[in-house]
């Protein structure tokens, strides 16, 4: 679920957005400092509660947080952040049953991984977002597979008759999603191995519902 940000969240992005779609060739060399923001990171954690979720590896759920103390909670891993000793855990691995009887695999982050990641989404989607296609609708606020089948279907009304459907079925398994990312936010520190450094912006994220008339976005 994405939540409006607060006000503050909001300039930050508006600040970013505006200096990548002014200065394309931009490095973005002060960033991680945003990802501990105390704004950014109860952002984060709102927009995971409200997505809710099962627990991660370490079997931690919202209630232990709320018991433990949403805010003690929340400046504990912003200092993690800010010293650089956050890691990373491992992702709770299950396997959901598919219609054919196949099973579909599914990773399931600690919230706190959860969190860290929506916070660097917040600070770095604004960027990303000035080089996205039109035509992608996948992980885009305001874009979803409902977007994509409308497109389709304005499409199909003004003429247009050859669809083609693909899948890429394990495609990162064999790719690496960082040799995939370069052009504008500069390598900084990483964060053990959820890496927040992108070695530049100018990217070739690929992701699912791409609507187009030509394959010019592929």
């Amino acid at each position: 679920m994405i939540l409006e940000p607060p006000d503050k969240v909001q300039k930050l992005q508006a600040a970013l957005q505006a200096k990548a779609k002014g200065s394309p060739g931009y490095r973005f060399y002060l960033l991680y400092d945003k990802l501990y923001r105390k704004d950014v990171l109860e952002y984060a954690y709102r927009c995971c509660k409200a997505n809710r979720g099962a627990p991660g590896v370490d079997q931690q759920d919202f209630e232990d947080i709320e018991t433990y103390g949403e805010e003690r909670w929340l400046g504990e891993l912003a200092d993690t952040l800010r010293r650089k000793t956050y890691r990373a855990g491992s992702v709770r691995r299950v396997w959901i049953p598919k219609s054919d009887g196949r099973r579909r695999p599914l990773g399931i982050p600690r919230i706190a991984d959860r969190v860290v990641m929506t916070a660097a989404v917040t600070v770095l989607a604004p960027i990303f977002e000035v080089d996205m296609p039109a035509e992608q609708h996948a992980y885009r606020a305001n874009f979803s597979a409902h977007t994509a089948v409308r497109s389709v279907h304005s499409l199909i009304n003004t003429g247009h008759r050859q669809i083609i459907d693909g899948d890429l079925a394990g495609y990162f398994d064999y790719a690496l999603f960082l040799q995939y990312t370069h052009g504008s936010a500069s390598k900084s520190p990483t964060v053990t191995s959820f890496r927040i450094s992108i070695s530049g912006r100018r990217s070739s994220l690929f992701g699912a519902y791409c609507v187009g008339c030509s394959s010019d976005f592929l």
